[in-house]
């Protein structure tokens, strides 16, 4: 029997120098469950799309690239869900391969993020969302999609996290992030800007979808008008092509909140060209 694996993904492991795996995992989703099921829709629609890149003018199949399935996830219990996560990941950290994720909703980050810093302590990392994520908590609830970037800028240093196309959140987290990082409102347009200090340090990706506007990505739990075309946001990744990228994640992709199919296919999309990012 074939494991359903993302379309190019199925070289060895022993092989490979990137390993794709989901987290299916929206135990602490706010508003609208359902990134649970992203990882499994992707895998299936990515067979719509190809495994070359017009963009990059590169493809999949020339790639050293794994997909290994789901990790383990715990619904209910969201501690023993980030525990699984780290474990995963820094196995595949600890093989000297690049982890590339797909969630889920975006706490699943933390764990993943956590084990890549350990590994490389000067990490920087470049967010892609439409919310800031930098609530101390939600309800009282430290761990929380809402928290994810916080609880990363605790853990690392706020000075080495980029975020592009902030257009939601709380007043108070914009002036933390004013204060403390960069950031671009609304729009991803000057990634080129920040080359120049994060070009000799290792470099972490995640990007969650409803950065995009609803208009190519209802398919989101939180969606925000006002976001980026798809183009808009595969030029900014473009910009980072070829850096020390070493983790990769996507996520709050919600499959049943589009029944056209368009979402699944931008994410698709995405992640054939953030596989082709690396060296």
């Amino acid at each position: 029997m074939n494991k359903l694996t993302f379309i190019g993904c199925d070289k060895e492991y022993s092989n490979s120098d990137i390993v794709l795996f989901g987290a299916p995992f929206d135990g602490t989703v706010s508003f609208r469950p359902g990134t649970r099921f992203a990882p499994n829709i992707i895998r299936t629609d990515s067979d719509g799309i190809e495994t070359y890149s017009p963009y990059q003018n590169e493809d999949i199949e020339d790639k050293n690239v794994t997909d290994i399935g789901d990790c383990e996830t715990f619904f209910g219990n969201t501690q023993k869900t980030l525990d699984s996560i780290y474990i995963q990941t820094k196995e595949i950290v600890q093989d000297n391969k690049t982890p590339f994720m797909i969630g889920g909703e975006h706490l699943v980050s933390l764990p993943a993020i956590k084990a890549v810093y350990e590994e490389h302590p000067e990490l920087r990392i470049i967010h892609f969302d439409a919310h800031t994520d930098l609530r101390d908590n939600y309800l009282g609830e430290e761990l929380n999609h809402s928290t994810v970037i916080k609880q990363v800028s605790n853990m690392i240093g706020t000075h080495k996290i980029y975020q592009f196309g902030i257009r939601s959140g709380l007043k108070t987290e914009f002036e933390f992030a004013k204060k403390n990082h960069y950031i671009e409102l609304f729009t991803a347009n000057t990634v080129q800007d920040i080359i120049e200090d994060i070009k000799d340090y290792p470099i972490y990706i995640t990007l969650d979808l409803d950065v995009l506007d609803p208009s190519i990505m209802s398919g989101t739990g939180t969606p925000e008008p006002g976001g980026l075309q798809f183009l808009d946001l595969l030029n900014a990744l473009l910009k980072l092509k070829n850096l020390n990228i070493v983790g990769l994640d996507i996520v709050e992709l919600s499959p049943q909140y589009d029944q056209s199919g368009v979402s699944n296919a931008v994410a698709c999309k995405l992640i054939r060209e953030m596989l082709l990012l690396k060296k």
